[in-house]
């Protein structure tokens, strides 16, 4: 029996038909590309998430270091590629300083962004809403809160496609190879101006907040702040612009919802952890097991690359009663689509209001999205899953 391939066409257009068989047959077991290891149920994928001395994050420097990068990426020093107790004194800081109230203060201007958004879409009936709301909403949001130079939105969003198409680069595709390592370069340089300029001259934003925050006497060194920093942007604008694009998605397929959520406001939260169980914007998380272990009956060796994932384990049927259908309804909810544990995403409330402001703007504006495509193409990495574009047409209120 060939194993699955997980970057196969017929895969990255429909995964969860597959996900199921492996669930029913080979919840842990080895799949292609390159024989990795994947893990298909919702309970072991929570043990390997809790297991953090076994199913390590800081060995996975292959997946933003891979040998044909032949240099440092700075991302690799965030604290999501960190296992405790690095982790654990990363992430104390950084909530510290990135906090709830942090998110509130950055409505207004999410509200405002989205609003803009939405006017130039309803001038313009029909756009291709990744390009044309979802990323640049994410970005002026993101630039807002950590400080950035809004004016560079276009670099900020090609920097995080060239990030997340790390794994997918061919190595003997030179000319991509040299594009990602000139946006590397520029991202740690335009990060490190950044640090030097706060320091010399703090302000009202996160970078200055990181610079002033002390947990146990203990601060950031510059090469994890910018990391960090680094990590809030690619990281947050990938899944984020993804959340809001499969929310779209949703409406379009089923409009139904829309007069719905308008007239019962009070489901829109709960319509909202249902796009995330349903399209998770954390499709799968990689991790290396440092020593050999057993997982769901199965050995795994030492050293072994582990894909945990989290897009199947949302629609486990032993956690989720009737997991292909769309419910928001449903009672049964997870933090899953957001990591878990010591790994649970820090920017996991701004996705969500993010989403939620965006989702009021539409529904306020808008009498229907209707999507304008045959077919929609999908991105190849493991990471997320997001049509590589999504074009509609808006209908007014």
């Amino acid at each position: 029996m060939s194993r699955l391939n997980l970057f196969s066409p017929d895969v990255r257009a429909n995964p969860y038909p597959f996900y199921a068989e492996l669930r029913r047959n080979s919840p842990v077991c080895q799949v292609d590309p390159n024989g990795m290891w994947v893990v298909a149920r919702y309970d072991d994928i929570v043990s390997a998430f809790k297991n953090t001395q076994v199913f390590s994050s800081a060995g996975l420097r292959i997946i933003t270091e891979p040998p044909y990068l032949e240099r440092h990426n700075p991302l690799s020093d965030s604290l999501v590629l960190a296992d405790p107790p690095r982790h654990s004194r990363m992430r104390n800081i950084m909530g510290r300083a990135f906090t709830a109230a942090t998110v509130s203060s950055l409505e207004r201007h999410m509200r405002a962004t989205a609003s803009g958004l939405t006017d130039e879409m309803l001038e313009r009936r029909a756009i291709e809403f990744i390009t044309e709301f979802a990323c640049p909403a994410q970005t002026r949001a993101l630039a807002q809160l950590i400080g950035l130079d809004a004016s560079l939105e276009k670099h900020f969003i090609r920097w995080t496609a060239d990030i997340f198409s790390l794994s997918a680069i061919p190595p003997d595709d030179h000319a991509r190879i040299h594009e990602v390592r000139q946006t590397i370069d520029e991202m740690e340089r335009y990060m490190q101006d950044l640090v030097a300029s706060r320091r010399h001259r703090m302000e009202d934003d996160l970078v200055s907040d990181l610079l002033r925050c002390r947990v146990d006497d203990s601060a950031l060194t510059d090469n994890e702040l910018i990391a960090c920093l680094l990590l809030l942007l690619v990281a947050g604008l990938e899944t984020t612009s993804t959340l809001m694009t499969q929310m779209v998605l949703i409406l379009a397929q089923r409009p139904e919802w829309m007069d719905r959520l308008r007239a019962e406001p009070a489901l829109i939260p709960r319509f909202i952890e249902e796009v995330l169980r349903f399209e998770p914007p954390l499709h799968a998380t990689m991790r290396l097991t440092l020593t050999e272990t057993e997982l769901g009956g199965v050995r795994l060796p030492t050293q072994a690359m582990v894909a945990l994932l989290v897009g199947s384990g949302l629609r486990d049927e032993t956690r989720f009663h009737d997991p292909d259908r769309f419910d928001p309804e449903r009672r049964t909810q997870s933090s899953l689509p957001f990591g878990h544990g010591a790994h649970f995403c820090v920017g996991a409330l701004m996705a969500r209001t993010q989403a939620r402001i965006v989702l009021e703007e539409l529904l306020h504006r808008c009498h229907r999205i209707e999507l304008r495509a045959e077919r929609l193409d999908w991105s190849v990495g493991l990471n997320t899953r997001c049509p590589l574009a999504l074009p509609i047409e808006v209908i007014p209120s």
